[in-house]
């Protein structure tokens, strides 16, 4: 609720601070007082639109702030809490508007934009009147009114939950089908891949083994040179060879070793070369017999390595690599062909979605057109006794293409006299019309919508006697549950309040600024008098006054 509003520099206004009770408060005060400023800078810090006239003559800017209550699981302080705006249960509003025309807007004194200043200060009043915020002319209020009328609030969360689901699942399908042709193409380019490197026959390390015997033959000329003179050198010639010079010595040794034993080490190190070197030849002349240039196997090897170098390149990977290539074309074919399967099962999973979105939109359509009916019947009742005799209201259900909303276009409809055809709010009623209208709809919905506070302006506009009465107490009624502000020029609304303030304007022949003070009883009975009576106050008005109290307290 709004406990707490200061003005500064607004219109009339140079500096105002008032504090709200919860329930029924009322403003009144002459004409011309500037009963109504007051709820123009409400609406101001609520996000209304502002300009270089909303600030007071010679003042550089104009501020607003306004404090509002709201229980922890308020729409509004869940909204704030998930901008990271919330500041425990209590949520500050301030708007500042230059002498230029220049607007800020802060909520819990950190800047925000001007819409989302008027999106949260939805959520906590609603102005009823010839002024902003007049979301009674909004369909998504009027539908929201309807279900919450109608006990179908969560139904209405279930239908837009599950057409949520069923556009996400034809979204899904819908992109896949559009990726049906190119899936066929990747999976023959991949299979014609795949079946590349396994016609290829590659073994484990065949590229290395093959690189080595090209290798070999491609250098047979030099390979053979080169053993040549290894083994002339190792073994062959016989007076020059390193085996034949290494027998010579190791016999020299043997014949001296038994001498000296200090010589036996080095006689079996030379008898152990020995060996090698003969090992060593042997298994020079057994590769030497076997080299032989084989042009055509070298031709062979040279082919095979070039078509496995051509793959390898073409997929990325080095000679070693074509069997990780292999093993990822496989896991490829297998997901792409997976996809097919979850195709068909994508499309069911849309019928299902589909199926139970209509069944939800359908049963929550039964709901509305009962709960039309009811609102109906109830809410032209009440419009008869807030002094439109002829009123009847409807709700008009025009059957629309589904969406989250349901299948229904939801719209109010009213007609105020004997043979005028029904017509949408915005059309057919006044402001004064659409207050009371708004008081209606309220007072027979109260406690199923979330906003806080109500402020009504003008609703007692073209109405007196015992209607007012009636309107007062239907004010009063709502304040049970709800706070309620009203500005009224009627006696018979203002004794109902819970709170009295009083609207003055003073001059002082070059300015003129406004005042707002709460009133005691017996500055209530003043007023009251005032608004019955007329300029001179008289004994019978007071008395009526006092009666008017007694009777609204009762």
């Amino acid at each position: 609720m709004l406990s707490f509003i200061r003005i500064e520099n607004y219109a009339v206004i140079d500096e105002l601070e008032l504090e709200f009770e919860p329930g029924f408060s009322v403003l009144t005060g002459e004409t011309g007082a500037g009963k109504s400023i007051l709820v123009d800078a409400l609406g101001l810090a609520l996000g209304d639109r502002a300009d270089a006239g909303a600030v007071r003559r010679g003042s550089a800017r104009a501020e607003i702030s306004a404090l509002f209550d709201c229980p922890g699981r308020h729409p509004a302080i869940e909204w704030l809490r998930e901008r990271d705006l919330d500041d425990g249960e209590s949520c500050a509003l301030r708007r500042t508007v230059s002498a230029e025309g220049r607007s800020r807007a802060f909520v819990n004194n950190r800047p925000v934009s001007l819409q989302d200043l008027r999106t949260l200060g939805a959520r906590l009043v609603d102005i009823h009147g010839q002024h902003a915020h007049q979301s009674l002319l909004s369909s998504a209020t009027q539908r929201g009114l309807l279900d919450a009328f109608a006990g179908l609030v969560h139904q209405a969360r279930d239908t837009a939950a599950a057409f949520g689901a069923w556009q996400n699942a034809r979204a899904e399908l819908e992109q896949r089908s559009r990726s049906a042709a190119d899936r066929n193409s990747r999976l023959e380019l991949l299979r014609f891949e795949l079946g590349e490197i396994e016609a290829l026959g590659l073994d484990d390390g065949e590229p290395e083994r093959l690189q080595a015997e090209r290798q070999r033959l491609a250098n047979v000329d030099r390979l053979v040179q080169g053993l040549v003179t290894a083994l002339e050198n190792l073994y062959e010639n016989e007076s020059v060879s390193a085996h034949a010079t290494l027998v010579r010595a190791h016999q020299a040794l043997a014949a001296i070793v038994e001498h000296d034993s200090e010589l036996a080490e080095p006689c079996e190190q030379l008898g152990a070369a020995e060996i090698e070197i003969r090992e060593a030849a042997a298994t020079l002349l057994r590769y030497r017999d076997r080299l032989d240039a084989d042009p055509e196997r070298l031709e062979y090897l040279n082919q095979r390595l070039n078509r496995i170098r051509s793959l390898a390149r073409r997929h990325g990977v080095d000679e070693t690599g074509l069997g990780e290539a292999a093993d990822r074309l496989r896991g490829q074919i297998e997901q792409l062909d997976a996809s097919e399967q979850s195709l068909a099962e994508l499309d069911g999973r849309v019928g299902r979605a589909a199926v139970a979105y209509r069944e939800l939109a359908g049963a929550l359509s039964e709901g509305r057109k009962r709960g039309a009916a009811r609102l109906a019947d109830e809410v032209s009742a009440q419009l008869r006794e807030l002094g439109l005799p002829h009123g009847e209201f409807r709700v008009a259900m025009v059957p629309k293409t589904g969406d989250a909303t349901g299948t229904d276009r939801i719209e109010f409809e009213v007609r105020l006299n004997p043979g005028q055809p029904f017509g949408a709010l915005s059309r057919v009623a006044s402001g004064g019309e659409l207050s009371r209208i708004g008081l209606a709809l309220e007072v027979v919905a109260t406690g199923a919508s979330p906003i806080p506070t109500y402020v009504f302006d003008e609703v007692d506009a073209g109405i007196g006697g015992g209607v007012a009465e009636i309107v007062g107490r239907r004010l009063r009624q709502i304040a049970e549950r709800r706070q309620v502000l009203c500005v009224t020029h009627l006696a018979q609304v203002a004794s109902q309040g819970a709170e009295h303030y009083r609207v003055t304007k003073h001059t002082d022949g070059s300015t003129s600024s406004a005042r707002v003070r709460r009133l005691s009883d017996e500055e209530r009975v003043e007023e009251l008098s005032r608004m019955l009576g007329g300029i001179e106050i008289t004994s019978t008005a007071r008395a009526h006054a006092e009666e008017m109290m007694e009777r609204s307290s009762s």
